[in-house]
């Protein structure tokens, strides 16, 4: 297996948490009250909505961006510790 930086796995961790928060976002709109508390949007579901758009494009950012350290990795070009 070739060496990937940290980076990689941190990106494939954020990528896979993005997924699951998005699929939660869009089944159970009220999430955010239920677990907060909080109306932070005044009921219309704007702020979910605007969740699930930036998690929708996290979860594609993301997993491109570790392809891209995979990548890097298997050519040879490892740098160590950063």
């Amino acid at each position: 297996m070739a060496h990937v930086r940290r980076r990689m796995w941190i990106e494939v961790a954020l990528a896979a948490t993005s997924v699951v928060l998005l699929i939660i976002t869009a089944a159970w709109h009220d999430w955010i009250e239920a677990v907060f508390g909080i109306d932070p949007d005044g009921g219309n579901g704007a702020l979910e909505w605007a969740i699930v758009v930036v998690l929708a494009v996290s979860a594609v950012t993301l997993p491109l961006m570790a392809r891209s350290e995979w990548r890097r990795a298997r050519a040879g070009g490892s740098t160590l510790g950063t």
